[in-house]
């Protein structure tokens, strides 16, 4: 397949990091931007930019036919989807077939057999992944309550268009199922069209674990270890890690194995990551689902390993093998990122758009700071406000804690409100230093961080 210029089809840090990822490679770029993206860095960087539409995205990058005209009209044989928008919507990878066009990731097919949260359950039921506990469709609120007695309380409602933590509701007890289940398909049908609604038994001190895939169009997978997610607000991340430190060593394996298998099962082709649900507990492990892109903290996996993880998606994309086999991934230090975003944590998280007066990054050996963020930016209303993802890499989880404390001391920003000051509260928590946390632990504290942020 021909990838000699690529349409960016994203925005934000992730299409800076695409573009210099194609540079790499010798490949051209053409940034495709909204009217409010005219001036990022990704137009600045890449070979050359093009308007496909308004600011919305829903008029702009979420729209197909947009990102076709783009990609045609500038000559590009190739399209990257980046995460988020359109990158899992088999309709593009589609299109990109119908126009000759080389999407940058996996199959149309793969895309849907993956998106369905209840198929991606069944195929990984087949290759014999382990499943929470839980059920089929349930089609209305008395099925669900009459599946919830052999599920038992609390349980999960899911919505099986949903991902990334959205379409997820909590139900503690048999009382709750009937509004909660009216409320879920309704916000299900509102965010995805699709009201389907299945059920998992809710794991209440897990861990969120997931592994780094890569398949390439000869039939080889393998896996790049695991990433440890659970440091979450609202089912977002926050913090990531790499590798998963809490998790024994031979789980470690078992969930790296049992990912690629599940990937090897359908054939994937391209990055993708597998999520799992580690119950602190029992130290058993479930299939939670499958993201068929490059996700935001794909960094901390290329920091341990070494792999440039986008470099790896366009190689496959051309047609060319894997460069190694799973023997060949060794495993260097710890990885902690920290998302920083728009936000202002001592009001509620309330998103701060507005100009970046003062961007005062850190510079190191072993920190790598993915942004798109530089003085005088005007940061947008419009989208995630997510402004730079800070990694820091060091011999071991402490190292790379304490070197993170200081990074985040010298990272100065002025002008908007950052979540800088809160992630500083975050990493230095004696209980997050322990490593004793789950996926509801950071929720928990919130208050305390509040007063902390305030006071």
């Amino acid at each position: 397949m021909s990838v000699t210029r690529v349409l960016v089809a994203n925005r934000g840090e992730i299409a800076v990091r695409i573009i210099k990822a194609c540079q790499s490679l010798g490949i051209e770029t053409v940034a495709a931007v909204s009217d409010a993206d005219r001036e990022s860095m990704a137009a600045q960087i890449a070979n050359r930019s093009v308007c496909i539409g308004p600011p919305r995205s829903t008029d702009s990058y979420l729209k197909v036919e947009n990102l076709m005209a783009a990609a045609i009209g500038t000559g590009c044989d190739a399209l990257h989807p980046g995460y988020g928008f359109l990158s899992e919507r088999a309709a593009l990878a589609e299109a990109c077939v119908e126009n000759k066009i080389t999407f940058v990731g996996p199959s149309a097919q793969n895309i849907t057999m993956m998106g369905d949260k209840l198929e991606a359950r069944k195929i990984a039921r087949g290759a014999g992944v382990p499943l929470v506990p839980g059920s089929d469709q349930a089609r209305n609120p008395h099925e669900a309550a009459q599946l919830a007695r052999d599920i038992g309380f609390p349980l999960l409602l899911k919505a099986s268009a949903g991902g990334g933590g959205r379409g997820i509701k909590l139900v503690w007890n048999a009382h709750e199922i009937e509004d909660t289940f009216k409320m879920a398909a309704a916000e299900a049908r509102a965010a995805f069209g699709n009201d389907t609604l299945y059920m998992e038994r809710y794991v209440g001190n897990a861990r969120h674990i997931e592994v780094q895939i890569l398949g390439d169009q000869h039939g080889n997978v393998i896996h790049l270890g695991e990433r440890d997610c659970s440091l979450q607000r609202r089912h977002q991340k926050i913090v990531e890690e790499a590798p998963a430190y809490a998790v024994p060593a031979e789980v470690r394996g078992k969930i790296c194995n049992a990912a690629a298998t599940l990937a090897r099962s359908i054939g994937y082709q391209s990055a993708g990551t597998i999520e799992f649900i580690y119950d602190n507990d029992t130290a058993d492990f479930y299939f939670l689902e499958m993201n068929t892109r490059i996700q935001v903290e794909h960094p901390v996996t290329e920091m341990i390993t070494g792999v440039d993880l986008v470099g790896q998606q366009l190689r496959i994309a051309r047609g060319e093998p894997l460069p190694f086999m799973q023997s060949d991934i060794k495993f260097n230090g710890h990885a902690i990122e920290c998302r920083i975003t728009a936000e202002s944590p001592q009001h509620d998280f309330r998103p701060c758009p507005g100009r970046i007066t003062q961007w005062q990054a850190p510079m190191g050996p072993g920190i790598r700071l993915d942004t798109h963020c530089y003085e005088g930016y005007m940061v947008p209303p419009y989208y995630d406000s997510l402004l730079a993802k800070l990694i820091v890499h060091a011999n071991t989880r402490q190292e790379s804690a304490d070197r993170t404390n200081v990074v985040l001391d010298n990272f100065h920003v002025s002008g908007i409100d950052t979540l800088i000051p809160f992630l500083k509260v975050v990493i230095a928590d004696g209980e997050y230093r322990d490593g004793k946390v789950n996926t509801r632990w950071l929720e928990k504290k919130l208050a305390d961080y509040s007063a902390a942020l305030v006071g």
